[in-house]
């Protein structure tokens, strides 16, 4: 009897995350990030990441984050925490560039040049974004896995 194949888990489409109000949590990201949005209605918000999106979706405040968090790929890790600074946002203790949202969301923010997250250059021109790259140690861990960009 063979065994039933799974579906290999090959990335992600969206990060869908609770607001209790969406035109306030697009001024609150907006003030900290460059984005373009996709689409928005009354009960959700589309923020373009190239190739992914995050959705902002109009439901009750969650408890704040304590271990739940997604991380945030930016290009320039430095221009987010000024900008966090700049709006007299706290970041949380430890070593990571970390915040809560005013609706508990806890968002770890991480600069794509140190990461193994790849954008494929298609996407990165269409983001005009080509210029960025990756720092010696992502490139390593990539290589690693033998997916190192060439």
């Amino acid at each position: 009897m063979s065994e039933r194949k799974k579906a290999r888990m090959v990335g992600f489409n969206h990060v869908a995350i609770e607001v209790a109000d969406i035109d306030a949590a697009l001024t609150f990201y907006h003030g900290l990030f460059d984005f373009k949005l996709r689409s928005k209605s009354e009960s959700v918000a589309f923020i373009d990441l190239g190739d992914q999106f995050l959705a902002l979706q109009k439901g009750h405040t969650p408890a704040a984050a304590d271990g739940r968090h997604f991380g945030l790929v930016v290009d320039d890790k430095e221009a987010a925490r000024k900008a966090l600074n700049d709006a007299g946002i706290e970041t949380l203790p430890g070593p990571f560039l970390d915040l809560l949202d005013p609706w508990g969301n806890r968002v770890e923010i991480v600069g794509y040049d140190n990461i193994q997250f790849t954008k494929a250059p298609n996407v990165l021109r269409g983001m005009r974004l080509e210029h960025l790259s990756k720092n010696e140690t992502a490139i390593k861990e990539l290589a690693d896995k033998g997916i190192a960009p060439k």
